[in-house]
């Protein structure tokens, strides 16, 4: 085991941050706090949908049913039973860059959990069986009805990823996966993609509450120790993109919603750079809240767009030009097109109405507000500190998130729209109602 990093204190990461790696690769990160007696541990792999090769869509996200499943020292559904029968709550997500697993719970049980998460990376395809594969493809295809198909608007993301990414690119394709690749997939195609990348090498544990680095660098080489790691991880494909697109795209969809939506999207920067830092203050000058420019423009002032649903936002995405998100629904009576032309009217406004002080000043005022919000309980500090340990290597960046957003001026903003904003680099996904056809 090597030796841990000194602590760090920052302004924008107040508490103290340790790290270590064992032998076999696992990177580990505590980061103390004894204000009151719990824990949060949080493990990213570094395997989300961009890394499934082309016939095993959906891969990662059905790994994160499966971990639930039982492993070798662990019965089905006993994972979620040993941590809820024990005070504490437990879940996991997947996204395109990575697959979370995470519980929080009471201090004196961090060896239990620690155990648990050690058994089911190292446990799981052992116990994996046919039948236990096949009931949750069927709870991942009820999923997809009933977050994507079967609600208003519910596809939106499916069909933005394929507008504004082309095929073959990582994130072309949404961590739902196609339910033709799922169903064609045999039981050992699934446990060969859990041992190439579910491994000590490619994950990031990271424990924050009532503890200390001996303590949690102890437990972490008792149960995770002996674990084997993989050789040859293979990287994600290539998310490289030469700037914004140059040829607008369009997609109109009829379909069983209320009222007609538009949704403007833009590939800007990567989730981490300068550049996407202005995204980020931009994207809440435009959109966040009844201040914004949308809302005041288009809800208040024009009374076009609906109040409730209206805004923007950037999705965090680190690979490549991630993608700023504009919508708004169209107020009863209230055409399509004028709504569009409203939508355009207030974003072509960042270039040309520069931002004013009291927009930058309320965007960083919001910001900041979300930062600490994120940051006042140990599940955020760890979902956080996993996040930039396994992105840019290490943990202690966070603390320049908040600083650098800060720092983003009413110029940086005007650049940002100048460059991320062109009419000729937009994809506009617009639904209709079906009785509007």
């Amino acid at each position: 085991m090597t030796s841990p990093s000194a602590p760090v204190v920052t302004t924008g990461y107040p508490w103290p941050i340790e790290t270590t790696r064992l032998a076999n690769g696992l990177r580990v990160v505590v980061s103390a706090d004894r204000s009151s007696p719990v824990v949060c541990v949080n493990l990213w792999y570094d395997v989300g949908s961009r890394h499934e090769p082309a016939g095993q869509t959906g891969f990662a996200h059905l790994f994160e049913h499966l971990m639930f499943e039982g492993s070798v020292h662990v019965r089905k559904t006993e994972h979620m039973r040993l941590v809820q029968g024990n005070g504490g709550s437990l879940n996991a997500t997947t996204n395109p860059d990575r697959t979370n697993y995470f519980e929080t719970l009471p201090a004196e049980h961090l060896e239990l959990a620690l155990w648990l998460e050690a058994d089911r990376m190292g446990g799981l395809v052992p116990a994996l069986t046919q039948e236990t594969l096949d009931n949750q493809r069927e709870v991942v295809k009820n999923e997809r009805r009933q977050r994507y198909e079967n609600v208003p608007y519910g596809d939106a993301w499916l069909r933005l990823l394929e507008l504004l990414y082309p095929p073959g690119h990582p994130y072309h394709h949404a961590t739902i996966g196609s339910m033709a690749d799922l169903n064609a997939a045999s039981l050992d195609t699934f446990k060969a993609f859990h041992q190439q990348y579910y491994a000590p090498n490619n994950c990031v544990l990271t424990v924050v509450g009532d503890t200390s680095k001996d303590e949690v660098f102890a437990l972490a080489e008792k149960y995770f120790g002996a674990l084997e790691p993989v050789a040859d991880i293979p990287p994600a494909p290539s998310g490289h993109l030469t700037g914004p697109a140059t040829t607008p795209v369009r997609e109109t969809v009829t379909a069983a919603v209320p009222a007609p939506r538009i949704y403007l999207s833009h590939r800007t920067h990567p989730f981490g750079t300068a550049g996407y830092d202005a995204v980020t203050v931009l994207a809440t000058i435009l959109g966040n809240g009844r201040g914004s420019r949308l809302y005041q423009r288009l809800a208040d002032g024009k009374r076009i767009a609906q109040p409730d649903y209206v805004g923007s936002y950037g999705v965090d995405l680190a690979h490549a030009a991630a993608p700023l998100i504009i919508t708004a629904t169209a107020k009863d009576g209230v055409d399509v097109a004028e709504l569009e032309d409203g939508l355009s009217e207030v974003v072509a406004s960042l270039v040309t109405e520069p931002v004013t002080e009291d927009e930058l000043s309320r965007a960083k005022a919001l910001l900041t507000t979300a930062w600490w919000r994120s940051m006042s309980t140990v599940g955020g500090r760890a979902d956080t500190l996993g996040r930039y340990a396994t992105q840019f290597g290490d943990p202690a960046t966070v603390a320049y998130r908040l600083p650098q957003w800060l720092a983003v001026t009413a110029d940086d903003v005007t650049e940002a729209a100048a460059y991320a904003l062109k009419p000729e680099s937009r994809v506009t996904l617009t639904y209709l109602p079906e009785d509007d056809k």
